[in-house]
């Protein structure tokens, strides 16, 4: 793996191609993801690009388009997560409030006095509130996972890119994500 390094920001890429596109919708670009991986691409070689305020962290730019980031080695990268993901996210942290609330009450009306109705009307009274709480923190890893997308969406597409170890690599992905709707799909001699 040869690397080149550009010292004016001290970015590092390698010499191994990558194939990029841009998509103007999740869904297209969730199809080309599953199926980039059903042929055996890893996860770690698919990127998108990274959030806003990376992006303005990283190139100072708080206006851009798909279009002039698509073969710019320093626009910041990010990991590819499925809608799956976000619900299991989602239900993970609004299931985790409801139960530590209830273990909480349960915990407190514990005793040797208790009944087994007051343990369980303790559960239902803590777990309750507990679980709103989960439910508005859920909702809103959901919807920043949205905004990120359609904060692509209206710069110009949400970018993809899969890095390739071969030709035969490079046409797969290549055909992939231009069967998904991909748009000015096309390889560059380095990656990230």
């Amino acid at each position: 793996m040869n690397g080149n390094v550009n010292a004016e920001n001290q970015t590092t890429v390698i010499n191994i191609p990558e194939a990029v596109g841009v998509f103007d919708s999740f869904d297209d670009l969730q199809k080309a993801f599953y199926d980039l991986r059903m042929v055996g691409f890893s996860r770690y070689d698919i990127s998108l690009l990274g959030k806003q305020e990376v992006l303005e962290e990283k190139l100072g730019k708080a206006y851009w388009r798909a279009s002039d980031l698509e073969d710019d080695p320093k626009a910041p990268r990010a990991a590819f997560v499925s809608e799956e993901a976000i619900g299991e996210l989602e239900g993970a942290i609004a299931g985790g409030f409801f139960f530590l609330g209830s273990y909480v009450a349960m915990a407190a009306m514990l005793t040797a006095a208790s009944t087994l109705v007051a343990s369980i009307a303790a559960i239902g009274i803590g777990g309750v509130p507990a679980a709103v709480v989960g439910t508005l923190l859920a909702r809103r890893v959901g919807q920043q996972h949205r905004d990120y997308y359609a904060n692509q969406i209206e710069h110009g597409g949400i970018l993809l890119w899969v890095r390739v170890s071969d030709k035969e690599r490079e046409d797969v992905a290549v055909k992939i994500m231009k069967q998904h709707s991909g748009r000015d799909v096309h390889v560059h001699p380095w990656s990230e």
